[in-house]
């Protein structure tokens, strides 16, 4: 089993959002764990919050399934029913179809890394729980269908 060096991948903090909901994951870097390794049908990626920094907006799939452990640091996942504290080791668990929209918070001074696992049909698309955007196949709509500008 190959051991995957996090150091040999290089962290990224690109979004497809459109402004102004890209401005909140600024401090967001991920590592692409699952597709760099040659993996198609489970998704990983080890991400890091810098203070402040939202790991998406929050936002829920029809068809993935998504885990998460927390490693360090501290962050606060927000989702429907509320906010609770995530520590390291912490483990969250969304399942595909379930609309809670959820995403993690860094309100601490310091980093904090997890590991986010995916599984499922990212193209069955979704939603976002607190601004007017849906995601589909074919990109970023407001809830009208009205498509968002195109990043460049």
């Amino acid at each position: 089993m190959p051991k995957i060096d996090l150091g040999a991948i290089e962290p990224v903090n690109k979004t497809g959002y459109p402004p102004p909901f890209d401005e909140p994951v600024a401090g967001r870097w991920q590592r692409r764990l699952g597709a760099i390794n040659g993996m198609t049908h489970l998704g990983a990626n080890h991400v890091t919050l810098k203070p402040g920094a939202w790991s998406s907006q929050r936002h829920w799939h029809e068809g993935e399934d998504e885990f998460l452990v927390m490693l360090s640091g501290e962050a606060v996942l927000i989702e429907d029913e509320g906010e609770t504290v995530l520590h390291p080791g912490d483990c969250v668990a969304w399942p595909a179809g379930v609309r809670n929209g959820h995403h993690l918070v860094n309100r601490s001074t310091v980093d904090c890394a997890f590991i986010c696992f995916s599984a499922g049909d990212r193209q069955e698309g979704g939603a976002y729980s607190d601004i007017d955007m849906v995601f589909t196949r074919d990109g970023y709509f407001h809830r009208d269908g009205t498509p968002y500008p195109i990043r460049k």
